[in-house]
């Protein structure tokens, strides 16, 4: 036979599969996966691993303030009154 090339050869390959079957790779949304050095996966490792433990942290303190019925609210020890105090109005 004579040989094809590179591109003849995928469309035929296209071809035939979908000859046999309807089924369809999702679209690739993300870039292939790269090598990384060590010392850059080990890091990349070590930050997510500390988002996911205040991510977990946070939630557990959520629960337990749904557990023992505690309101968290905003302390502002200078708030609307200390405000409204302060606000200077001419008499004139």
């Amino acid at each position: 036979g004579s040989p094809i090339s590179a591109e003849e050869r995928r469309l035929r390959d296209k071809k035939h599969l979908d000859d046999i079957t309807a089924a369809r790779l999702p679209p690739l949304h993300h870039s292939p996966a790269k090598l990384l050095p060590i010392e850059e996966s080990i890091a990349i490792q070590i930050q997510q691993k500390e988002a996911y433990e205040e991510m977990q942290a946070k939630l557990a303190a959520q629960k337990l303030a749904e557990r023992l019925n505690v309101k968290m609210l905003r302390f502002e020890p200078e708030g609307e009154a200390s405000m409204q105090y302060r606000e200077v109005r001419d008499e004139d």
